[in-house]
């Protein structure tokens, strides 16, 4: 995986390696293990290390998710942010699961992706992905080639950057991504995918019967079509980061979607994903063929 997040299959415990048991400090998302519920308390004032004031209006417009705006965002100065918990950490960046709203009013929980700082260790194969992309200042470019303290924590904004600009594209192309709130620094809040209440499930940890399936395949199909149509590339596709929001898929994690004809290796790219897709389908009793379908992706770009 080009985030480098652990991906495996379920341990005996029945947690995903990599991810971390969801903290909550109620209910309100069903099937969290009790043990790692916060204790929650009314406040009058930010004074708890699990809370800030809101930081909608601290950033920019332009760093705030596109119009319009869903109707569950919250945009309120009054509003404040709890840290609920860890949901998946990985060697770039972590996400955690964040309450915004005010006191006493409607409140919404979000998916907060901080990447690391000077911490913040290369992609895999990042090199591959950033080409055709440039910087600003030759300084910039110079401390992200030296790997110095400065350039490590260049890259995690840039990275963030990267998968932020990304998830505006492709929402106001109306791809079926989350819907991103705001970016500030190397945080991203976005759209929390759920599914019954609860989390949404990773596609590879889903065995949906035949008829889901196979519409799922085509939902993968339509989305990986229209990106083509706009020269793009998820560049890392795979069941470990589609979400089954029960009849729906979700892609996420898109810091290295690439420029289908800007990088040099986005064929390859491209073809990976169609195999990555066509392997866990065709392993459920799809007859799906990756090269057909890297050929209708071809055939929309061109």
């Amino acid at each position: 995986m080009a985030d480098d997040f652990t991906h495996h299959q379920p341990s005996d415990d029945g947690y995903q390696h990599g991810f971390a048991p969801c903290a909550v400090h109620d209910d309100r998302l069903a099937g969290i293990d009790p043990a790692f519920v916060f204790d929650f308390q009314a406040y009058d004032e930010v004074d708890d290390t699990r809370q800030r004031w809101s930081t909608w209006l601290s950033v920019e417009p332009l760093c705030r998710g596109p119009e319009p705006r869903p109707d569950w965002v919250v945009t309120s100065q009054a509003a404040v942010d709890t840290e609920l918990g860890i949901l998946k950490t990985g060697k770039e960046a972590d996400v955690f699961l964040l309450e915004r709203g005010e006191p006493g009013g409607p409140s919404v929980v979000m998916a907060a992706k901080r990447y690391r700082g000077e911490d913040h260790r290369s992609f895999h194969r990042s090199t591959a992905y950033t080409e055709g992309r440039r910087t600003r200042r030759s300084r910039d470019t110079r401390a992200l080639a030296s790997k110095s303290a400065y350039g490590r924590s260049l890259a995690a904004g840039q990275w963030a950057w990267a998968e932020w600009e990304a998830l505006k594209r492709l929402w106001t192309l109306g791809l079926p991504v989350p819907y991103p709130v705001q970016i500030d620094g190397t945080e991203i809040l976005m759209e929390f995918v759920t599914a019954d209440g609860d989390g949404a499930p990773r596609l590879a940890q889903t065995r949906p019967e035949r008829d889901l399936l196979e519409s799922y395949f085509e939902q993968l199909r339509d989305a990986m079509s229209e990106l083509a149509r706009h020269g793009l590339v998820h560049g890392d596709l795979s069941p470990y980061n589609i979400l089954a929001a029960g009849e729906r898929l979700v892609i996420i994690d898109l810091p290295q979607t690439v420029d289908l004809v800007g990088n040099p290796q986005a064929m390859d790219f491209l073809l990976r994903d169609c195999a990555n897709v066509c392997s866990w389908f065709r392993a459920r009793g799809l007859e799906v063929d990756e090269h057909e379908l890297y050929g209708e992706l071809l055939a929309h770009a061109f």
